[in-house]
């Protein structure tokens, strides 16, 4: 077994975590870090295929689009959530 694989099978397993605290996050906030580590992950996850299928370029291309995803997702609930806040606390 490749070097490459091997990491990316352990990448897998250890997204255990953060899926799990997405699903029973105790807060929205704890549910949000789940994602962003996920997504990041995922990104890594993604370039470590490209590696392993050779085709490293357009798996590199996909994992930036995919992090600037997760990146501009995250700005949109934060800034959804402050403004839910925000109306509810006056």
């Amino acid at each position: 077994m490749s070097g490459s694989l091997l990491a990316a099978i352990t990448l897998i397993l250890s997204l255990a975590g953060p899926v799990y605290r997405m699903a029973r996050g105790p807060t929205v906030f704890d549910r949000m870090v789940g994602v962003g580590a996920t997504g990041t992950t995922t990104v890594i996850l993604v370039c470590l295929l490209g590696r392993i299928a050779g085709r490293m370029d357009m798996f590199v291309d996909i994992a930036i689009a995919y992090a600037m995803l997760n990146f501009s997702s995250s700005l949109v609930v934060a800034k959804y959530l402050n403004a839910v806040r925000g109306e509810s606390a006056r």
